[in-house]
């Protein structure tokens, strides 16, 4: 009888597994809007100045979506290590888009810096890498403490988590992908300095968690040695314009702004000759004649990168019923029937009592918290679809704050203050 029940289950988890991969789901924009939360704390470390640093990444869902385990994509922003934010326009508007497609998408802000001491630059931007590499590892880990602890407020699948990077955000895939050793950590890198240490998984936050990610995207990045790649490695996407000179598309000297010899690194086409000779999985698109990450001013790149992006990650999620494209395919917008449209998100929850309010309505709201025994403990009228509220005078329990505009429709969710 335990092997009929066990079948069942692995038959139910596979219909809904195929369910989900269907109507144009993870390939096409089938849901009209989305919806984002802004610096969320996912862990802290120490930068390169000895400062202790809060990190911060936004978090992107399709309103209407009734999935409760959706793939999840984490992406990395570029700008050298020394600039760059979770909200420029390497990596926002694929936030968007994707959320769209049916996944939960994040963005993150990671410890930026790079000291101007010249004689010792590989040096620095060694450790500039392993910051970046710490902190997304502790994104990832950030999630799945979330499904483990707080109830999965985000809805994500825990065994679908894709990383996806742009420039320096490059470097960070392709280095977590495949520098996975603690024989690989390179030389140079003296983990005994404040902000550097953990080996492979750092201390940027949420410890005991897996940073196991089952693919990746790298726009303009480089890997500091294809040596480390093996056939077992996780699949690879890349895109890299031939004529970028910021990144080398080859193997060739990474230099920083253009005037200082950094080391010598090997692009996408370097990553991908090696991924083909080993058998590794991967997808290569080679913007002919084209600079450094093309899709942040060109529509026409800004489409190939995205149509490419979704068949890989489609396959990646749905590897049954979505075979794997390296080619573009025009992306449609399919919009699909949902049950809800409404979306009303609270962060964090289980909260301190300091929670974000985010809701989908128009016009005047009127917002009450109820506790659990009905009893009504505040009324107010809001005038912003995202407020804060300090609700830390209230006892611990378990509350439900329900939302209702003049239309008389409404939104409603629990939530439990510690």
């Amino acid at each position: 009888m335990k092997q009929v029940y066990t079948f069942l289950l692995l038959l139910l988890s596979t219909n809904l597994l195929i369910a989900q991969c269907e109507n144009g789901r993870y390939l096409n924009m089938i849901f009209p809007e989305f919806t984002e939360i802004e610096n969320i704390p996912y862990g802290n470390n120490i930068d390169y100045e000895g400062n202790d640093t809060e990190l911060l990444l936004d978090v992107y869902q399709p309103v209407g979506d009734s999935e409760t385990s959706r793939p999840l994509i984490i992406f990395a922003h570029g700008g050298s290590f020394v600039g760059g934010s979770k909200d420029e326009l390497d990596v926002a508007p694929l936030c968007e888009d994707f959320s769209r497609m049916g996944y939960v998408t994040a963005s993150i802000n990671y410890r930026l810096g790079i000291p101007p001491i010249f004689p010792i630059v590989e040096t620095s931007a060694t450790e500039a890498v392993a910051r970046g590499y710490h902190d997304m590892k502790a994104a990832i880990r950030f999630f799945r403490k979330d499904v483990a602890e707080n109830g999965n407020q985000w809805n994500i699948d825990p065994d679908k988590i894709i990383i996806a990077g742009s420039s320096a955000g490059g470097f960070i895939t392709t280095h977590i992908a495949f520098m996975d050793e603690l024989e690989e950590l390179p030389p140079l890198l003296d983990q005994s300095l404040p902000g550097l240490g953990g080996g492979l998984e750092g201390t940027s936050g949420n410890e005991g968690y897996s940073s196991e990610v089952i693919g990746i995207v790298n726009i303009a990045g480089a890997l500091l040695d294809v040596d480390w790649m093996t056939a077992e490695d996780e699949p690879i996407l890349s895109f890299h314009g031939t004529g970028d000179n910021t990144v080398p598309f080859g193997e060739a000297m990474l230099q920083l702004f253009g005037l200082v010899n950094v080391t010598v690194v090997a692009g996408s086409s370097a990553i991908h000759e090696q991924a083909d000779a080993i058998g590794l999985t991967n997808c290569f698109e080679i913007y002919d004649q084209q600079g450094h990450v093309p899709h942040v001013s060109s529509d026409f790149y800004y489409d190939i990168t995205r149509s490419i992006m979704s068949n890989f990650t489609g396959h990646l999620v749905c590897p049954n019923t979505v075979e794997l494209d390296c080619e573009y395919r025009e992306i449609t917008i399919d919009v699909l029937e949902v049950e809800n449209e409404q979306a009303l998100l609270l962060y964090p929850n289980p909260s301190d009592g300091v929670v974000t309010i985010q809701h989908p309505f128009k016009g005047r709201v009127r917002m009450n918290l109820f506790s659990q025994d009905g009893k009504l403990i505040l009324d107010e009228e809001l005038s912003s679809n995202i407020i804060t509220r300090d609700l830390t005078t209230l006892p611990s329990g378990l509350y439900l704050l329900r939302l209702v505009n003049d239309a008389g429709e409404h939104v409603e969710e629990k939530l439990l203050v510690e």
